[in-house]
């Protein structure tokens, strides 16, 4: 079964970021992202519909 979410160190991998780049992404308004205590996941479907957003919006 594929993951339905990444946790920061996943996410951050899967976009070659580091991951104080990531939770500074992850802190802005429109970004995908459930928060369970402390811990940030991000759902997979919704982060790349939200990345093709971002490309489209910065082309």
């Amino acid at each position: 079964m594929d993951k339905l979410c990444l946790n920061s160190q996943e996410a951050a991998n899967a976009r070659g970021i580091s991951l104080p780049t990531f939770y500074e992404l992850s802190n802005r308004a429109d970004f995908p992202r459930i928060k369970v205590g402390r811990r940030v996941l991000v759902p997979v479907e919704a982060l790349r519909a939200w990345l093709a957003g971002e490309a489209e919006r910065h082309d």
